[in-house]
């Protein structure tokens, strides 16, 4: 009985290690979060792309590409060479959409799906951090309650960057 006891006690205290672990990793993530969303309000491009990591947005953008490409190619049959060239034409696309999407001009459609419209201040850290959700994988989302995850952070170094979007979840769009 004390054996089973003191197992329970470590149990507890593992798990409450890991969640102050998580609470830890928000909290500094919403800083960040909040030094990005400044940034997508007053149109600051060097802090925006300092907490943005375009090389993953643009890996995102170019595997949804090749997604849609092998997709029309299995409704089509006989376009296999069309799914070689899209295959092939992936990359400078993504590069080309990244370039053209990946702005704080675009961004902002996040920012108001979230409430942090141009005329109400952006909530502090503490407020932010309690509005991400840890994805188990080292990440963070932005989401709404249980909604779906629209903008992923990871850890680079010191700071938390923007790594992946759900832009379907927000329908966001470039001008």
């Amino acid at each position: 009985m004390r054996m089973r006891l003191k197992a329970i006690l470590v149990l507890t205290a593992v798990a409450a290690s890991l969640s102050a672990c998580a609470t830890v990793d928000r909290l500094d993530a919403g800083g960040d979060v909040h030094d990005l969303l400044v940034a997508i309000r007053d149109n600051d491009r060097a802090t925006f792309d300092a907490h943005v990591d375009r090389r993953a947005l643009k890996g995102q953008i170019e595997a949804r590409l090749m997604a849609e490409a092998r997709q029309r190619a299995g409704q089509n049959d006989g376009v296999i060479a069309l799914a070689a060239i899209a295959a092939i034409a992936a990359g400078p696309l993504a590069h080309a959409a990244g370039e053209a999407l990946i702005r704080p001009e675009t961004f902002r459609a996040a920012a108001n799906y979230y409430g942090y419209t141009p005329d109400r201040p952006i909530p502090g850290r503490v407020a932010i951090a309690a509005a991400l959700r840890p994805t188990g994988d080292g990440r963070v989302c932005a989401a709404r309650k249980d909604g779906p995850c629209l903008l992923t952070f990871t850890r680079e170094g010191d700071r938390w960057r923007l790594s992946g979007f759900d832009a379907s979840a927000a329908n966001l769009r470039g001008k």
